[in-house]
């Protein structure tokens, strides 16, 4: 399926994304929020919000007030959390559209007091405990006075305390001690509140890892992210085999040419044809999500057969040595997919690159790469 005219895209499956819902939810019992941050880890927002929706998910999750006000300008009428937002930014219309906001600090929680005086709403709030992760979240020293002043504002209509929440440091390591001790700071940070008068509606830590992984963590809702578009956060076999990758991103040939021997190719010539070959130019680079990083290691398929990035990755384009294989203008370059081509995926990319398969996913869909979508709301 390609755009009229493109010259490279990322083609999404909204069917594989409301499959891979319907598969987390098999395996708790817990309520989903989709996570769909990030332009939906590069999938689009909106989009993916929607399957994930119709494969059961019944939260969504976002980082900043953007993303969410982005979902209820899309008629998304879902509960959203939003976490990641600073005092003076416009809380009283989030309030007002039904955001639900979380507060990990006596600075936030006065920044959303004012915003519901303003607003004359109740707020409906997540606060958040710091269990281990060092990011957001009130740490245990404050965790008591936070739910006392949370809970005081409750009691005068201001606020709804609906979560108590966290984020797990390594739980795609299953075992790691580190999951074991965030879960029994958690499980404290519970208690201090129900012993503060507050007992929330939902409590939840569990992400991907923990979802596919640590039942036990599961509580009354779950966050998977990366899962949810088919990726796994750990090194399972059987969870890859559970879950469908839904992004497929690929390109046409620009150019082929014959290279002699000895020539070198892109800049600072870091490869150098070791035979007379031919080459092909992909109109793809760092502007539009391949990594700087995958200059001569980066895999793709071509006519059915894969190669690796000769030379350095350039801002629009890299070049691949194909040695004696045909290849013609026109030509489709495959970089990642669900592999059942054959082709590389984002895993393959990740372990290239050194980096982690979220963030190769992420990279992609930008103003220059046309997004296509099949299945779901787009059939």
């Amino acid at each position: 399926m390609w755009q009229a005219d493109a010259q490279s895209q990322v083609l999404v499956d909204l069917d594989a994304i409301s499959a891979n819902v319907r598969t987390l939810r098999s395996r708790t019992t817990a309520q989903v929020m989709a996570v769909v941050k990030g332009d939906g880890y590069g999938h689009g927002m909106v989009a993916s919000a929607r399957a994930a929706l119709a494969g059961g998910a019944t939260w969504l999750g976002v980082c900043t007030l953007e993303e969410a006000f982005n979902l209820r300008d899309s008629m998304i009428t879902a509960p959203v959390l939003s976490w990641l937002w600073l005092p003076g930014q416009p809380l009283a219309r989030a309030i007002e559209r039904d955001v639900d906001l979380s507060v990990a600090g006596q600075t936030h929680l006065a920044a959303v007091l004012g915003a519901a005086r303003e607003s004359g709403r109740t707020a409906r709030i997540h606060l958040k405990i710091d269990t281990g992760l060092s990011r957001g979240g009130a740490t245990a020293p404050e965790w008591p006075q936070l739910v006392e002043s949370a809970a005081k504002a409750q009691a005068d209509g201001l606020v709804e305390i609906v979560g108590i929440w966290s984020h797990f440091v390594y739980a795609d390591a299953p075992g790691h001690a580190t999951t074991d001790a965030q879960l029994a700071a958690f499980t404290e940070a519970l208690d201090t509140a129900q012993r503060l008068g507050v007992t929330p509606q939902l409590r939840h830590i569990a992400n991907s890892a923990a979802v596919l992984t640590r039942p036990d963590t599961h509580f009354d809702l779950v966050r998977p992210g990366i899962a949810v578009y088919g990726l796994s956060p750990v090194d399972d076999p059987a969870i890859r085999a559970a879950l469908r990758p839904a992004m497929t991103a690929h390109a046409r040939v620009l150019l082929a040419k014959r290279l002699s021997a000895g020539q070198g190719i892109s800049y600072g010539h870091t490869y150098t044809t070791s035979r007379d070959t031919n080459v092909a130019l992909v109109p793809l680079g760092y502007a539009d999500g391949v990594p700087r990083h995958a200059s001569n290691s980066g895999p793709v398929l071509i006519n059915g057969r894969r190669f690796t990035v000769s030379g350095r990755v350039c801002m629009d384009q890299f070049v691949v040595d194909v040695g004696d294989t045909e290849v013609a203008i026109g030509d489709e370059v495959l970089l990642f997919g669900s592999g059942d081509r054959g082709e590389p995926t984002a895993d393959d990319w990740a372990d290239a690159v050194g980096t982690i398969n979220y963030e190769i996913v992420t990279r992609f869909g930008s103003v220059r790469v046309p997004r296509v979508y099949r299945g779901g709301s787009s059939s």
